[in-house]
């Protein structure tokens, strides 16, 4: 049950890890339920406007930070128009081609301010964000997979890399391996209600946050109740192929000990239910099996059939 406190201070507090359409995704239906909500991003991306911006400026990649802020606009006018504004790619035959305004914006803040998490923040005051969106680390990350494609393996470097490797990913690692956590992530996760982590691309967008040394930590030390969702298809690249209670055990793998409170899935990605509540449980979780998806053949969450799915979650409903 939700308590008083949680009811007069705006909801539960829920700090969402990951990066990409899948945090945008959680993100669109928790700020139906919460005003207290912190977006916790993965900086490893090394693609597109963001590692451009990455290599030239030396900041932290900005693609799945304004991706989250992005998503936790409201649906006025004001939040419709400055989400799309900063979505919004210029194209063009220059240097300014494929870059997002919102990255430049971002980029623009970071560089007179010198602070990332407080550009950040005067980004989400601007938008008039429902929530705080953070970096996991305050450095760029490298991603580095060791991947088995038959009998011949291999490494993978690079989140881009990472991302649509078609071999089987066996070991996780970021470069630096002991990166310094951003401080107010890690509070963030110590003060939550709830943690909220994925949907995403699994291994280079969410399980990333588990090899942080001092978030990884603070997830094991947290009072609050851990929600694992799941994905709405099987990905094209890092996880083809591989079912949801392997996800899980991808999951166990790399955080060895970290208990999970639920587990959330669509059932057009439950095979074999059996086989999911047992994984789920030997994380300590309850499965909750909910349509989270658009039913419109896309593979695409609802905002309102997801935000009701994780009030259950958090209300203890039964799967």
């Amino acid at each position: 049950m939700t308590t008083d406190r949680e009811e007069s201070s705006g909801g539960p507090a829920v700090t969402a890890l990951g990066g990409g359409h899948g945090l945008s995704a959680s993100l669109g239906a928790l700020r139906l339920l919460t005003e207290r909500l912190t977006a916790v991003v993965t900086v490893a991306d090394d693609g597109g406007s963001s590692g451009r911006l990455r290599q030239e400026l030396g900041v932290v990649p900005p693609g799945d930070l304004r991706m989250a802020l992005a998503a936790l606009c409201d649906d006025s006018e004001w939040g419709r128009t400055w989400s799309g504004l900063l979505q919004h790619r210029f194209a063009s035959d220059g240097e300014l081609d494929g870059h997002a305004m919102g990255n430049l914006l971002i980029a623009a803040l970071w560089q007179r301010l010198g602070n990332t998490v407080e550009g950040l923040d005067w980004v989400g005051r601007l938008l008039g964000a429902r929530g705080r969106v953070l970096p996991m680390s305050s450095v760029p990350l490298v991603v580095e997979a060791d991947v088995s494609d038959g009998d011949v393996c291999s490494t993978v470097v690079g989140q881009s890399r990472v991302a649509v490797t078609d071999a089987l990913v066996e070991q996780l690692r970021l470069v630096p391996s002991d990166p310094p956590a951003c401080p107010e992530a890690v509070r963030a996760v110590l003060d939550a209600d709830w943690v909220v982590m994925g949907p995403g691309s699994w291994y280079s967008s969410v399980l990333v946050h588990l090899l942080v040394p001092e978030l990884a930590a603070a997830l094991h030390r947290t009072t609050a109740r851990r929600c694992v969702t799941l994905n709405l298809s099987a990905e094209r690249g890092e996880t083809h192929g591989l079912s949801a209670s392997q996800h899980l055990e991808a999951l166990s793998k790399h955080a060895p000990g970290l208990r999970v409170d639920a587990v959330l899935a669509d059932p057009s990605q439950v095979d074999d239910r059996g086989d999911l509540e047992r994984t789920a449980a030997d994380l300590g979780a309850r499965l909750v099996i909910r349509q989270v998806g658009r039913g419109d053949g896309t593979s695409r969450h609802d905002p309102l059939r997801l935000a009701a799915a994780y009030h259950d979650v958090f209300e203890g409903v039964a799967g």
